[in-house]
């Protein structure tokens, strides 16, 4: 069974923190209404095309997996520009709650979605609380990668995970 590959949007894929008036090179803006979205006008969404195809070739090594509040959204919004397939999701509670130690509120439901097995997770909110989390509660291989949302993923992030992958 491969490891799971625990995929958030804002942050990795959408580079948000980037300075509103400059679009980080090689993002495409999209304007997208997902359901949760109460503005009124679009939300402004930068995406890279080519982190779709290195995503894909991560997929003969990993499940991938959106782990980010987009939830079932992301196949929707997210996906088709970027060319992947409809992908699993983590359905959040809908009540989050104090996170354990101080850690993310994600930490423990990507636990409990991994159950067990290898998981590497991308996402701008890790930081060493959750990393200590993981490594005393997740009795197997876990990579927890942190993306700087200025920038989003970048080609020594997916090196970094293929290298991961072909370690176990």
């Amino acid at each position: 069974m491969k490891p799971l590959l625990l995929i958030d949007v804002d942050g990795p894929l959408n580079p948000y923190g980037a300075r509103p008036e400059r679009r980080p090179q090689g993002c495409v803006t999209y304007r997208m209404r997902p359901a949760g979205w109460t503005d009124r006008r679009p939300l402004r969404v930068w995406l890279n095309p080519a982190h779709g195809r290195e995503l894909l070739a991560l997929a003969d090594r990993y499940e991938l997996v959106w782990a980010t509040t987009w939830e079932a959204e992301a196949n929707i919004w997210i996906g088709p520009p970027l060319g992947l397939p409809e992908l699993p999701y983590i359905a959040w509670p809908a009540v989050r709650g104090a996170a354990p130690r101080g850690t993310f509120w994600k930490t423990r439901h990507i636990l409990r979605y991994a159950a067990g097995r290898p998981f590497a997770w991308v996402d701008d909110e890790i930081a060493e609380p959750d990393r200590e989390f993981v490594d005393r509660e997740h009795l197997s291989a876990a990579l927890l990668l942190r993306v700087d949302p200025r920038i989003g993923l970048t080609r020594p992030d997916f090196d970094a995970l293929a290298e991961w992958a072909a370690a176990l």
